[in-house]
């Protein structure tokens, strides 16, 4: 059993805790963007790959899919679903490398999953926008905007959890 499903199991209220302010600040950081030439640049991404990184499967999952479904929910539904599903699988990848394949040096499993993550975001939304907007022209066209955002979120995730400390904090808390 990993350390994080640990936490899950032996303080499920601190689990629920962390899981749902890092679901919160999915959804607040989905409600405003930054204008940059393609479009504009959310920085909720940011949070997803974080919380990937930190969490288990299943925070992951209920931080990325869900917290980015709320987010489109109340700010632009559209495509809420795309998001759920993308962002969910996202998420999971993440959490499932970070945590299974390099025990000795975290950041290498965590450098392949926000890689993984980063293909899955940028085909999941290039799928998606071609399925909710009826035109593969407009999912193309916003391509290379889509990998911008995608690469930054996770190079910000990457950032704060090892050269920034964000991980070595969160193993002394979670276990507490």
């Amino acid at each position: 059993m990993s350390s994080q499903t640990q936490l899950r199991k032996k303080h499920p209220t601190k689990w629920l805790t962390v899981t749902a302010m890092l679901m919160a600040m999915n959804v607040v950081m989905s409600s405003f963007s930054i204008p940059v030439p393609g479009g504009h640049l959310y920085l909720n991404d940011a949070v997803i790959c974080t919380a990937a990184i930190l969490l288990d499967p299943l925070g992951a999952f209920i931080v990325g899919g869900v917290g980015a479904f709320l987010g489109d929910f109340f700010f632009y539904p559209a495509p809420m679903f795309v998001s759920l599903v993308t962002h969910g699988l996202q998420a999971v990848v993440i959490s499932l490398c970070a945590h299974k394949l390099s025990a000795d040096r975290r950041s290498r499993g965590a450098l392949v999953g926000v890689i993984l993550g980063v293909v899955i975001n940028v085909v999941g939304y290039s799928l998606g926008r071609a399925f909710i907007y009826s035109t593969p022209e407009y999912s193309l066209l916003k391509l290379p905007f889509q990998i911008f955002q995608a690469t930054f979120g996770a190079v910000v995730s990457m950032l704060l959890c090892f050269p920034a400390g964000l991980l070595a904090f969160w193993d002394k808390f979670s276990n507490r």
